[in-house]
């Protein structure tokens, strides 16, 4: 098979939560732990750092990635979803694993893997740390894909565990509260390793000493912990939730050093000013075109968009009009993150090329009644086209909702 040809193979062969979202759940730990004793447990090979929370552990993720590629490390960087390619997941100082190396692995280890009925993301993950040790990186940063408990992420051994913030999503998997939520995010939480909490609220602060106190790990809260301060620090993300991911990262970053970690006040600037071009991220705030301003983000749950919703308020004044393409998944909670948009703008409700898709004429229904008023386009380079048709050059755009919704227009970015 060719890489094409393999990636149909894994999409067709495995569930992947991307597309169908819970048939591809698997709970439990033990197909991780086949495949970990099948290939020798790579990820005792390299340190590693283990990154989870509802919104913010991608870019937290990332950024630590960069910083520690600027300190001279060869760094494995592993995240989810992708936006354009699968190869996106599984990086090396920034470039993701060649093509040739994804057919590899299939090839050989199909015969073992196929009986198991594994998981797309069980698979993956079995693929990104035996790349890991194959590429002899000096640490991974490994980010949580769902949860933590269960994740099959987490038979790691990290120098330092990172959980960003808690808020409602996949509440048909984590919980129906905080509390419940953060017991799962809390399941990363290693005996004696360091935790960073980057944002606790009422509810889950207590759920995240209980566990951090069971265990003997020692806790931080970002903002009340001591952290190095660098004035002036140039941080590329621009989005108004950097702010506390920023927090989150100076927290973490004395414990590093304590761990045996090299980090020069260089490399910490550094990895915070170019992470996009040190790590291959995309889609957070990113600007794709100027006159007029065409934003895209991936934000896509109550808690991320709040913040988005608080920086389009506050942009307002700068444009003459606002304009949000916006499309969502079904399993998300669509009229919670309804609430949150201006009701001044003009809309554009389209569908991503997901099964989990929400048709674009029940996202129109249920903003309507939300007192948000656009029309509906059947795909995202339709919705965008529209938009960009419409738009004068002092407009503002904003692309968005949903992860998916972000992909195709990368993918199809017309600029």
């Amino acid at each position: 098979m060719n890489y094409r040809q393999t990636l149909a193979y894994l999409y067709d062969s495995t569930p992947m939560f991307q597309q169908v979202g819970g048939a591809a759940y698997k709970e439990g730990l033990a197909n991780t732990l086949a495949l970990d004793e099948h290939f020798g447990h790579p990820h005792r090979r390299y340190r590693t750092i283990h990154v989870a929370g509802t919104n913010g552990k991608g870019s937290c993720s990332h950024t630590l990635a960069a910083i520690l590629q600027e300190a001279g490390y060869r760094v494995g960087l592993y995240t989810s979803p992708h936006l354009i390619d699968f190869r996106e997941r599984i990086r090396v100082n920034g470039q993701p694993i060649p093509e040739e190396q994804v057919v590899r692995f299939v090839g050989e280890e199909r015969a073992f893997f196929e009986p198991l009925n594994l998981s797309f993301f069980e698979l993956t993950t079995a693929m990104a740390f035996d790349y890991f040790a194959r590429e002899q990186v000096d640490v991974a940063v490994v980010e949580v894909g769902l949860g933590g408990r269960l994740d099959c992420t987490n038979i790691i051994r990290p120098d330092l565990c990172i959980i960003t913030n808690i808020s409602f999503d996949h509440t048909q998997y984590l919980g129906n509260t905080l509390a419940e939520i953060a017991g799962e995010k809390a399941g990363i939480i290693k005996p004696g390793v360091p935790v960073v909490i980057g944002e606790a609220v009422p509810e889950t602060r207590p759920v995240f000493v209980r566990k951090a106190g069971e265990v003997h790990a020692p806790i931080y809260f970002a903002g009340e912990s001591e952290a190095p301060v660098y004035p002036h620090l140039e941080v590329e993300l621009k989005g108004l939730c950097q702010e506390k991911n920023t927090r989150t990262l100076l927290t973490a970053l004395p414990l590093l050093q304590a761990a045996g970690y090299r980090l020069s006040e260089a490399a910490v600037r550094s990895g915070f000013a170019h992470v996009c071009r040190l790590t291959g991220l995309m889609g957070r705030w990113q600007q794709l075109h100027t006159a007029p301003t065409l934003v895209c983000d991936t934000g896509h749950n109550v808690g991320g968009m709040q913040y988005i919703a608080t920086q389009l308020r506050r942009l307002r004044p700068a444009y003459r009009k606002l304009h949000l393409v916006v499309g969502m998944v079904g399993d998300k909670d669509v009229s919670g993150i309804l609430a949150l948009l201006p009701p001044e703008a003009d809309y554009y409700f389209t569908r991503a090329s997901v099964k989990r898709a929400l048709p674009e004429t029940e996202l129109a229904r249920l903003a309507h009644t939300a007192g948000l008023r656009g029309d509906s386009y059947p795909d995202v380079p339709a919705a965008v086209g529209a938009a960009l048709q419409k738009s004068l050059p002092e407009d503002f755009i904003f692309v968005g909702g949903s992860s998916f919704v972000v992909a195709d227009l990368l993918s199809h970015n017309p600029f």
